[in-house]
């Protein structure tokens, strides 16, 4: 990229896209040419007083690099005191810090403190918010960040005024958009292919694709998967914090789940952030079509795909119907173009691969 600044390799981006076998598009290139100028802005700042260098929130269509560029930033950066947190990880952390001080005078800024003390850089991935509490928690959070004079990058399927989209709730997002809007620069990464959908041939798949979709799930499906399933004495309770969830069978460190016991109860992304923690090889049987099993269901389905693809963890979906019409229908998630993208990642196990329509 002409003309760009010294501090460090400009031409990471186009060296790490040769090496996974694709080249920038031009949008990807708008946003890399800005993380190349952070990046410098980054190395150049010393010292206490030095100028905090205006953050970056990158949006954009699933699938498009938002996360990969991101990822090659953070990793290229030539500076000590960075972070790089999921969205979901990030908030699970700081509800736990908020609780142990949320009866002492700012609270949300002793926990971002806690949580990012020392920190000069921190990175979000999938920045979204759909609970209007969250909004205003988020809204404070950043307020924080930039009071202690933290770079924000964040990676976002939605622009600042996009998030929260529900027209109820929309007005509670309008403090937070604008301080996005005020301390980042907004950058659209909206190129015409979805990378998540196109593997290079000869590369090693992550380990949440070496799992599969599996329809109707007969016994051969499953054999062909190396799946055995579950004896009926091999049901059990797993504790999740001071709660419990039933599994069909736990092996080890593999656990089958099905549809019904873990998306339609009570239980919350910081749940299934824990249970990923615990357990590497999972199988989740009795996937309905989305838009017959519950708005709330549907919602806790897809961020629990989105925990484990951002976790890698390996997943045997086992389901009722084809993929396409498992994620078609109204009231689903405002998400579900990210979890029809992750999902398009697994192979179909005794049958031809399985094409996601776009919604």
């Amino acid at each position: 990229m002409a003309g760009t600044p010294r501090g460090w390799i400009p031409d990471v981006f186009e060296a790490a896209a040769r090496t996974a076998g694709f080249e920038l598009d031009a949008s990807q290139n708008a946003a890399a040419a800005r993380l190349v100028q952070l990046g410098d802005e980054l190395s150049r700042r010393r010292g206490l007083f030095g100028s905090t260098p205006h953050g970056v929130y990158v949006w954009g269509p699933v699938g498009r690099g938002k996360s990969w560029l991101t990822d090659t930033f953070y990793s290229a950066v030539p500076i000590t005191g960075k972070r790089r947190m999921h969205f979901h990880e990030f908030f699970r952390e700081f509800h736990t810090r908020y609780a142990a001080h949320r009866h002492e005078k700012h609270a949300g800024d002793r926990a971002v403190r806690e949580l990012l003390g020392g920190s000069r850089l921190v990175c979000f991935d999938e920045f979204h918010v759909h609970d209007p509490g969250d909004a205003t928690i988020m809204a404070r959070v950043v307020r924080s960040l930039l009071a202690q004079r933290i770079t924000l990058v964040a990676t976002s399927n939605y622009p600042p005024t996009g998030l929260l989209p529900n027209p109820l709730f929309h007005h509670l997002i309008e403090p937070l958009a604008a301080t996005l809007h005020s301390a980042l620069d907004i950058v659209e990464v909206a190129g015409p292919r979805d990378y998540r959908r196109a593997r290079r041939p000869g590369t090693s798949a992550a380990e949440f694709a070496r799992g599969g979709y599996l329809w109707p799930g007969a016994d051969a499906q499953l054999a062909r998967a190396g799946l055995v399933p579950p004896a009926p004495a091999e049901r059990q309770r797993v504790r999740i914090g001071a709660r419990a969830v039933t599994a069909r069978a736990v092996r080890g460190d593999a656990v089958w789940f099905d549809f019904t016991d873990l998306c339609d109860g009570p239980y919350s992304t910081i749940d299934y952030l824990g249970l990923a923690d615990r357990f590497r090889d999972w199988t989740l049987s009795g996937l309905p079509p989305l838009a017959t099993a519950g708005r709330d269901a549907a919602h806790r389905f897809a961020n629990l795909v989105d925990v484990l693809c951002d976790r890698d963890r390996r997943l045997h979906l086992v389901a009722a119907a084809p993929l396409t019409e498992c994620l078609t229908g109204d009231h689903l998630p405002p998400d579900i173009q990210r979890t029809a993208s992750r999902l398009a990642l697994l192979p179909e196990i005794g049958g031809a691969p399985v094409a996601v329509a776009d919604q």
